[in-house]
């Protein structure tokens, strides 16, 4: 067979929104397979399911990445860790830097106990280095370089990835804990439930309307990675925030990456309107079209990790940010029961599955 890839988006199904990812690729005579998170735990099954039955029943997978420590992306890579041998796991672990954060932790003088609390609090990720230990599994720091097959990590970088890290509300120096009055606990709840009632604007072509508050630090952990398949151009972004893909695109001349330009595209945090901005897409897939490109003269594919049950997202500003710049938009709630979504080239065919249905232009969008 020639070079091909393959690109599963599987549907993870709550009433929240994640991501599981299978990659499966041929390059130069040699086939790898490349999982980027795993969903929620129940997702574990499905990914392991799915790739029994399309990736030949493999044993082993030469990659897993943990984008961030969010449950929705790290819960259902357990499984994987328990069916498969894994040539490498590739996470971040904030513990293995407490001699460089400490004197940032006003409340910690013990590395041992900074470690320790650091490991409470992501839980998800302490559990997979656990296993991956008694698996004797290689754990490898995805940051800003680093080479994973034919993917390249764009974000972070180190220095960035430990600021976000003393920024989280869920680390020590900041985290709310009972001594915070009660009237700000209950505004904080108030704000975060007038979030969800959003009003709908009918708004012309090319108009976009995004969210002035930046998204978490968490998300903005996210890993970001490009390859290069096929001479086609993918960008994988998980939960990455703005100033995550601004990093990543300053990253893009060393691994030979002409801005804009991008074939297929994760779109960050399931649609989300605190991710991404016009400037920010102007840098990796191009300025606005002037009117909406004809069918089947698309310039690219976009693509949304989105639940069925979840009413937030996409976000219809986004939608229609991608399709401004000529994208083919997809979403996995429109995929069949129980599947997902796949982008491929020169991949053989699957029984069972056809070609999906884009989005419709959003003749309206969020205020």
């Amino acid at each position: 067979m020639s070079d091909f890839f393959e690109i599963d988006f599987l549907s993870v199904e709550s009433s929240k929104s994640g991501d599981a990812i299978a990659i499966r690729y041929e390059s130069d005579n040699v086939i790898r397979i490349h999982v980027t998170d795993g969903g929620f735990q129940e997702t574990g099954d499905k990914l392991v399911e799915h790739m029994n039955s399309y990736y030949g029943e493999p044993t082993f997978i030469d990659s897993v990445m943990v984008t961030h420590p969010d449950g929705d992306h790290s819960g259902g890579l357990r499984k994987v860790l328990e069916e498969f041998e894994v040539g490498e796991l590739w996470m971040l672990r904030p513990w293995l830097y407490v001699n460089e954060l400490i004197d940032r932790f006003s409340r910690f003088s013990s590395v041992e106990n900074l470690t320790k609390r650091l490991k409470e609090i992501y839980p998800n990720i302490a559990a997979l280095e656990e296993l991956a230990e008694e698996n004797d599994t290689p754990i490898r720091e995805p940051l800003q370089g680093a080479a994973i097959g034919k993917f390249r990590v764009m974000a972070p970088t180190k220095s960035r990835y430990l600021d976000l890290v003393v920024e989280s509300e869920k680390t020590p120096e900041s985290v709310k804990d009972a001594r915070e009055p009660l009237a700000s606990a209950l505004g904080t709840l108030v704000e975060k439930a007038a979030a969800k009632d959003v009003a709908l604007l009918r708004a012309p072509w090319g108009d976009e309307s995004f969210s002035p508050e930046e998204t978490s630090p968490e998300n903005d952990m996210s890993v970001v990675q490009y390859a290069l398949l096929c001479d086609i151009k993918v960008l994988l972004t998980a939960d990455a925030g703005r100033r995550a893909l601004s990093e990543a695109a300053d990253y893009a001349p060393y691994v030979g990456l002409a801005l804009p330009g991008i074939d297929r595209i994760q779109v960050p945090h399931h649609g989300s309107r605190r991710n991404i901005s016009t400037e920010i897409l102007d840098r990796w897939v191009g300025a606005p079209l002037p009117s909406p490109p004809a069918k089947g003269e698309e310039k690219f594919t976009a693509i949304v990790s989105c639940a069925k049950k979840d009413e937030d997202h996409p976000r219809k500003a986004v939608v229609r940010a991608f399709m401004h710049r000529g994208a083919e938009v997809f979403t996995t709630q429109g995929a069949r029961e129980g599947g997902g979504l796949r982008t491929r080239h020169n991949a053989p065919e699957r029984e069972g599955w056809s070609a999906a249905t884009p989005l419709d232009y959003p003749t309206q969008q969020e205020a």
